[in-house]
C-alpha cells in the first residue's frame, strides 16, 4: 500500500502548485521522503516541487506517454517514498483523458480538491458539491485565500450540506508566499521564486490550517507494481550536451532518464554564461526555456553563439526544440521590438508576440529518419509558445507532419545538415534518441 494523494482544483489560478508547495515542504518538514509528481505536460512545475522535496518531480500525462507508462512512472518512483503527492493540471476535470481526474482514476488516488473561495461563502460548498457529484472522484477539500474567522464560518455552515466530503482545511491569504507569474507561467525553479524563509513560511502555514495528520492517515492507494522500461543500449560512450541554464530549462526527466539508461553521459552546460559547446561531445540538445527574457546576455556571449553555430553547420547532430529552435535562430524579437542576434543556423527569426498563444497536444508523423525515431513513427508532445518564427525559406527540409486533435494548426519540424528544431516539445521518455 502506497501513501498518495493528488491535488486538485476548481480551476487554473486557485493557488494549486503554491498549495502543493506548502504541502510538500511540510511534510517533508516532518522528515518523510516526498515524491512529487505532476500531471499534464508542464515543465515548471515539477521544477518547483524539486525546489522543495530534493527529488526529481515526474510528469504524468496519459495521452503523450500512455496509461501504461504513467503507472509504471508512478509505481518506480514511488517506491521508496514515505509519501507521493501529485498536482494536477487546470480544474480537475479539464484536458479529457489526461486530466487530472483521468489520472487519480488511472492510478487510484484520493483527490484533495483545492477551491479558491475569494468572493464566496455558503456558495464554495456548492461547488464542492458539484465536483463530488460530476464525477465522484473527490475525498477532501482545502479552502484557500480565506479572509476571516467569519469567512471560514460562513464556509462551514455551506458544507454542513455536503455529504461524502471531508474538510481538511482553510488557507488565509498570505502574499508572501505567492510565486509570480508571466506570459508562459510561474517564474521557474532556477529563477529561485520562493527563497528558503518563504518555504519555511509556507510549510508553516500548512501545518497550521490543514489537518494534514488526516490525510496522511486516510491518503493510500494501490500503486501498480512493476518497473519502469528503458532502453539498454544505442547511445553507449555518447557525450551529450545539454542546455540548462535560466534561459534553457524545460526538460523531461523521464527522458533525460531514457538517455541515460541508453548508455549517454549527459553533460550540462550554459548557453548563457560559458564560452563555448563541451568538448568530445556527439550530440547537441538545446531544450525550452525563456531565451525571450534573457535574449540580451545570450546575444552578448558572442563565443557560445559562434561555437553552436560552428558545431551545427558542421554537421554536427544537434536536437533544439521551442526556446532551443528560438535560439538556432538569426535572431529574437522581444515583446518591445528589440533584435537580439543568435546562432543563426536556420536562416529565419524568431518575433515575440502579446496576443496568439500557441498552445495543445500535437502528434507528430515523421517523414524521414532522424535523431527522435525513424522514417513513419509517430511520436506525441505538445506546444506552448507565444513567439512565430517568419517564413521558413523553402529549401529547409521539413521532416515532421504535425496534427492537433482540436484541428488547430501549429508550426513542423525543420531539418538543416544533421540539425533538427521545432517549436514542439516531444515526449520521448521510453524512446530516446537515434544516433550512429
Amino acid at each position: 500500500m502506497t501513501r498518495a494523494f493528488m491535488i486538485g482544483a476548481v480551476h487554473s489560478g486557485a493557488g494549486k502548485t503554491t498549495v502543493a508547495m506548502g504541502i510538500m515542504a511540510a511534510l517533508r518538514k516532518r522528515g518523510l521522503r516526498v515524491q512529487p509528481f505532476k500531471v499534464g505536460p508542464d515543465f515548471i512545475d515539477p521544477g518547483l516541487h524539486s525546489l522543495v522535496c530534493g527529488a526529481d518531480s515526474c510528469n504524468l500525462d496519459i495521452w503523450m506517454a500512455g496509461a501504461d507508462r504513467v503507472r509504471r512512472l508512478f509505481a518506480s518512483r514511488s517506491m521508496d517514498a514515505d509519501v507521493s503527492v501529485v498536482e494536477g493540471v487546470m480544474g480537475l476535470y479539464d484536458g479529457g483523458i489526461s486530466s487530472s481526474a483521468s489520472v487519480a482514476g488511472l492510478l487510484g488516488l484520493p483527490v484533495v480538491l483545492l477551491v479558491d473561495a475569494r468572493s464566496m461563502a455558503e456558495s464554495a460548498a456548492a461547488v464542492v458539491q458539484g465536483f463530488r457529484d460530476y464525477g465522484g472522484r473527490v475525498s477532501f477539500v482545502v479552502f484557500n485565500r480565506v479572509s476571516s474567522l467569519r469567512h471560514r464560518e460562513m464556509i462551514e455552515k455551506g458544507m454542513e450540506r455536503v455529504d461524502g466530503v471531508e474538510t481538511l482545511g482553510f488557507l488565509p491569504s498570505d502574499e508572501s508566499v505567492s510565486i509570480p507569474g508571466r506570459h508562459l507561467g510561474l517564474h521557474t525553479a532556477d529563477e529561485a521564486p520562493l527563497g528558503e524563509a518563504a518555504v519555511e513560511r509556507l510549510a508553516g502555514l500548512v501545518e497550521e490550517h490543514v489537518d494534514l495528520d488526516r490525510l496522511l492517515e486516510l491518503a493510500c492507494c494501490e500503486a501498480s507494481s512493476g518497473f519502469i522500461e528503458y532502453p539498454s543500449k544505442g547511445l553507449e560512450g555518447v557525450r551529450i550536451a545539454v542546455a540548462r541554464d535560466r534561459a534553457f530549462s524545460f526538460y523531461y526527466v523521464d527522458f533525460l532518464e531514457t538517455l541515460r539508461a541508453q548508455g549517454a553521459e549527459l553533460v550540462f552546460f550554459s548557453p548563457l554564461f560559458d564560452e563555448a559547446i563541451p568538448e568530445g561531445i556527439r550530440i547537441l540538445y538545446l531544450g525550452g526555456g525563456y531565451p525571450e527574457l534573457y535574449a540580451e546576455v545570450l546575444s552578448e556571449n558572442t563565443s557560445m553563439r559562434e561555437s553552436v553555430r560552428r558545431w551545427a553547420l558542421s554537421g554536427g547532430h544537434t536536437y533544439a526544440e521551442c526556446g532551443g529552435f528560438m535560439y538556432l535562430t538569426e535572431g529574437i524579437r522581444d515583446f518591445e521590438g528589440l533584435f537580439y542576434p543568435m546562432a543563426g543556423v536556420f536562416p529565419t527569426r524568431a518575433v515575440m508576440r502579446r496576443k496568439g498563444m500557441r498552445l495543445g497536444y500535437r502528434e507528430v508523423f515523421l517523414t524521414d529518419d532522424c535523431i527522435v525515431g525513424d522514417r513513419g513513427d509517430r511520436v506525441r508532445g505538445h506546444e506552448f509558445h507565444y513567439s512565430d518564427i517568419d517564413p521558413m525559406p523553402g529549401d529547409i527540409e521539413r521532416i515532421y507532419e504535425v496534427s492537433s486533435p482540436a484541428g488547430i494548426g501549429c508550426g513542423g519540424g525543420f531539418r538543416y545538415l544533421n540539425t533538427i528544431g521545432s517549436y514542439i516539445h516531444l515526449y520521448l521518455g521510453g524512446r530516446g534518441f537515434r544516433y550512429g
